[in-house]
């Protein structure tokens, strides 16, 4: 299946450096800076389960599941949208919808059955897969929880793909080269759920298959690469 990658000013971002796309991608769009903060919420998907509890009007508590369509079905009230949602977004919608039958509902929402935050690891890592996301982490932490590089990666050019809703994927690129060979970490990029981080191949793991085992290092420089 086709990823549909969203990029800022005609490049993938990156720390120092860019990496050019076709003319003919997707529309230029700025990164979302949320791709570093470090606690960001969680947002609801299809087949979540939640409370819906009305601390006035106990006979309007219900326990709701997200549908397949992103809806939510609701006493007295019906469908409302909630996929993409996070807690404090949707309590403000419910408030509004119940407005109209209740006056000041106080609504709290407890989650009950919610898909776990994730992260995925793929590409030049030593044990790719899919990792809970148990709290705040960040790439290069990512990393070293799926076994750190192997040694055909291309540090420098580390890929985080971050989806957007039905639109694709966000990518940014982070030299995790660099960033560790400064011995400063502040621009290390803190992943959100459902994020994936891909390690390229390096060119010279490219050929490597086709040269002989030994005087490679006469004729190719691996830190060049």
């Amino acid at each position: 299946m086709a990823l549909a990658i969203l990029v800022a000013a005609g490049t993938i971002a990156a720390f120092g450096q860019s990496a050019t796309v076709p003319p003919d991608a997707a529309p230029a769009t700025q990164i979302a800076p949320e791709l570093k903060h470090p606690d960001p919420r969680y947002q609801l998907h299809k087949s979540d389960t939640f409370d819906v509890n009305f601390a006035f009007s106990p006979e309007y508590n219900q326990t709701v599941t997200v549908e397949p369509d992103g809806y939510i079905n609701l006493k007295e009230i019906g469908s409302v949208h909630a996929e993409g949602e996070t807690v404090p977004e949707l309590t403000e919608s419910l408030k509004r919808a119940y407005a109209g039958i209740l006056r000041d509902p106080v609504i709290a929402i407890a989650l009950k059955d919610f898909e776990k935050p994730f992260f995925i690891a793929s590409g030049q890592v030593s044990h790719p897969g899919r990792y809970e996301l148990r709290g705040p982490l960040t790439v290069t932490q990512a990393v070293a929880i799926a076994g750190g590089f192997n040694d055909k990666a291309k540090h420098s050019q580390v890929v985080i793909f971050h989806p957007v809703g039905n639109k694709g994927y966000e990518a940014r690129l982070l030299n995790v080269k660099k960033l560790m060979a400064s011995r400063n970490l502040e621009n290390d990029v803190y992943l959100q759920p459902g994020d994936q981080v891909y390690v390229p191949k390096s060119k010279l793991s490219k050929i490597r298959d086709f040269m002989p085992n030994t005087g490679v290092g006469a004729y190719y420089n691996p830190a060049t690469f």
